[in-house]
């Protein structure tokens, strides 16, 4: 989602970013496309600019409408100087620069048709913008862009375009490989993601502000009083800003985002009437134009954003544009924290403010007329559990080991290798096991707080290996990977797997998981790297289960940082659905599983590991 939709639903709609208009000015316009589309633009400078003054331009391209046009509540309230949805604007009119943002085309106020996520004509409009920003009188000639989720996506394919102009790209919370990293994670259909993003979008291509309701947590009458749609463009009365709004709206196309996405089975199947797959708009297939474009980029990432540390990671490893990547604990955006070792609600650390004054000085490097050293490769991250960040310049950074715990008799997980001829455990797939309303994968559509609550519960439906107490602090920093040898009643299923902390007093901790549907076992050469098992997720490679017979299932675990301390257990959970947003596979039947744990079929799982001794920042 958008970093405004998410501010939105973190904070409340009335007491988000309450700061003056004073500090840039607007104009809303349309900018022709090469093919006569018109594009819906605001262009925001600084209040206080000098005439002639020439200003770098910070791009934000979005699916999610560039403004709003207020209702008569949210007249009131701005009139008082109580709320400023356009705060945004501020920030970086008092940086001295121009900020434009766009609705691309098909959505918000701009004229077209939308029939993908970021399909090769919506990056060719954003060149178009980039070729009308560097003729305006107020251009520097230099442009960055950034942007939260799809505004993310959108700011690192506009080095797709290779624009002179473009210096430097800020992606946030984005997605590197949309089919296996958002919509299927590990071929399992993220069903209620989907739905919801479908109703969400459609509701907003039709501009109608009750969209937003679910979004927010607003009621539709209380949001229409202070939201009453899309900002037009030319919207003072004499310029008929509402007229033409509504002729942009009736060339719109809203696409049934969930019908298309449920035929998708595979990720060489096409999305909707589009004829491109979401590989072909996903970052690492266009991996040569981004890096001959070779511009810089600053990336920002959670470990429990969906999977986009796990994108970022990639992309730090496999693209050759220079790159600083931020890997913190925070809800989608930024908004809210995320360690699930800290109390729930708790402030994001950096404050929201830093944050921003991070990005800033990113831009300030490459749009700006100023000294500045060469772009370095690194990595800040935050370690969950310790409250730490520390650098590297290599993933996995240097110093852990890859500890291999078999699962054992009674539960156990154990460093002992199994010599058993004949052990196995059985399962029986419970439905109604989830993760909770408020996980990894809510926030990555509403941008709200992540809490996983005490998982001791939930952990009584699945089927768990418990380690015997840690005799010392413990990091561990990269990828698990858990390999199952496993036998099924039915010809497939879906396979979730948890890595979690069980402390002394008994209580639950969720660290990650790791998705695999059983027909999509097959481990591929990855067109990225990777430090986890790569299943291509691609009709010629699925195979079904035979009921009966062992299949080995390798599942990589999403990338973490974590401290286990001295006394607390680790924890391998395993079920065979979440019904927090998943798709049930398969769709009739109840599978029993049988998990194998013999010399012959060790399941159990690597662990990137290090004592941690004297803990702390490094």
């Amino acid at each position: 989602m958008s970093l405004l939709i998410a501010g939105l639903a973190v904070t409340g709609l009335l007491g988000w970013l309450i700061s003056e208009n004073s500090a840039a000015v607007r104009d809303s316009l349309y900018v022709p496309m090469q093919d006569g589309t018109r594009i819906a633009v605001d262009v925001w400078l600084p209040a206080n600019r000098i005439a002639e003054e020439r200003l770098p331009t910070v791009l934000r391209a979005t699916r999610y409408w560039r403004g709003y046009e207020l209702g008569p509540m949210g007249r009131t309230v701005a009139a008082l100087g109580l709320m400023n949805l356009d705060a945004e604007a501020g920030q970086w009119a008092r940086e001295g620069y121009a900020l434009v943002t766009v609705d691309v085309r098909g959505s918000g106020a701009s004229f077209g048709q939308w029939d993908i996520v970021w399909s090769p004509q919506e990056v060719a409009d954003l060149g178009d913008i980039v070729d009308w920003i560097v003729a305006q009188p107020w251009s520097n000639g230099r442009v960055g862009a950034y942007g939260v989720s799809y505004d993310g996506n959108a700011a690192e394919l506009l080095a797709v375009t290779e624009h002179p102009a473009v210096k430097a790209v800020a992606p946030q919370y984005s997605d590197f490989d949309v089919h296996r990293q958002l919509l299927f994670p590990g071929g399992v259909y993220n069903r209620g993601f989907i739905e919801a993003w479908d109703e969400f979008t459609y509701g907003l291509d039709r501009n109608d502000p009750c969209a937003l309701a679910a979004i927010v947590g607003q009621d539709c009458g209380s949001l229409r009083a202070v939201i009453a749609g899309v900002r037009p463009v030319d919207d003072t009365p004499e310029r008929c800003g509402a007229s033409e709004l509504a002729a942009a709206v009736a060339t719109h196309r809203p696409v049934d985002l969930s019908g298309a996405a449920g035929k998708m089975e595979f990720a060489d199947d096409p999305f909707g009437d589009s004829g491109l797959t979401l590989t072909d708009v996903s970052p690492y297939t266009l991996r040569e134009p981004i890096e001959r474009s070779n511009v810089p980029m600053y990336v920002w990432a959670s470990w429990i954003d969906g999977v986009s540390a796990e994108g970022a990671l990639s992309r730090f490893a496999t693209f050759s544009n220079p790159q600083k990547l931020i890997l913190g604990a925070w809800s989608h955006g930024g908004e809210a924290d995320a360690d699930p070792f800290r109390p729930a609600r708790a402030a994001p650390s950096p404050s929201m403010s830093t944050q921003f004054a991070k990005l800033a000085e990113f831009f300030d490097c490459y749009l700006k007329p100023i000294e500045f050293e060469e772009p370095t490769w690194e990595i800040a991250y935050y370690t969950l559990g310790e409250g730490s960040w520390r650098t590297t310049d290599v993933w996995p950074p240097n110093g852990f080991e890859a500890t291999t715990w078999w699962f054992g008799e009674g539960g156990s997980l154990r460093t002992l290798a199994p010599n058993e001829g004949d052990a196995a455990d059985d399962y029986t797939v419970d439905w109604t096991a989830t993760t909770g309303s408020a996980t990894r994968w809510h926030t990555n559509l509403t941008g709200g707080d992540i809490v996983y609550p005490d998982r001791a519960s939930e952990d009584a439906k699945l089927l768990t290996y418990t380690s015997e107490p840690l005799a010392a602090d413990t990091e561990i920093t990269g990828a698990p990977v858990v390999t199952l040898y496993v036998s099924s009643t039915h010809d497939d299923g879906a396979f979730h797997v948890y890595l979690e902390d069980v402390s002394p007093d008994g209580r639950v901790t969720y660290i990650t998981e790791g998705i695999l549907r059983a027909a999509h076992r097959a481990v591929s050469d990855p067109p990225y790297v990777t430090t986890s098992p790569f299943h291509s997720l691609e009709r010629e490679d699925a195979r079904p289960l035979v009921p009966g017979d062992v299949a080995e299932l390798p599942i990589g675990l999403y990338s973490t940082s974590v401290l286990i301390r001295a006394g607390h257990r680790i924890r391998i959970a395993i079920a065979g659905h979440d019904a927090c947003m998943f798709e049930r596979i398969p769709a009739d039947g109840t599978p029993t599983i049988t998990v194998h744990r013999s010399a012959e079929f060790p399941s159990g799982v690597v662990l990137p590991m290090k004592t941690a001794y004297g803990s702390g920042a490094s």
